[in-house]
């Protein structure tokens, strides 16, 4: 097992860092799920981190909270699902951490105003019609 994981490319984490607790499985297994720990429940402490940055902290904190938890009860087998919880809690982290494009704020065309016009007349037209009516 390596002594990091891997995040995104120049980020790892050292396995140190992240707490693995194992449970009763409630997947598949049938009583063979009654007597084994195969469940797995990665757990990263963002404050106690060493490995990333003030910054990437206030991100990762700001979009998850200051524990990010993953666990994986998918396979009967404790080893995969101890590699499945670390996997997903390293997609979450990298989401966490990408930094977004800010929006660029644009004006709607004259088309657009248009025809939400043309279609709130067409609704109100539908609605009118409605019901009795004497002749």
């Amino acid at each position: 097992m390596p002594d990091e994981l891997p995040i995104r490319p120049g980020l790892a984490i050292p396995i140190a860092e992240v707490e693995l607790r194992t449970s009763r499985s409630s997947g598949p297994g049938g009583q063979h799920a009654n007597v084994t720990a195969s469940r797995v429940e990665a757990v990263f402490d963002v404050a106690a981190s060493e490995a990333l940055s003030e910054a990437q902290k206030a991100r990762v904190s700001a979009r998850l909270g200051q524990r990010v938890t993953a666990s994986a009860q998918d396979t009967r087998s404790q080893l995969r699902n101890r590699e499945l919880a670390l996997e997903r809690l390293a997609e979450r982290l990298a989401h966490a951490l990408e930094v977004r494009r800010p929006r660029t704020a644009t004006r709607p065309t004259k088309a657009s105003k248009r025809r939400r016009l043309d279609a709130k007349k067409r609704r109100g037209d539908v609605k009118k019609n409605r019901g009795w009516r004497p002749d």
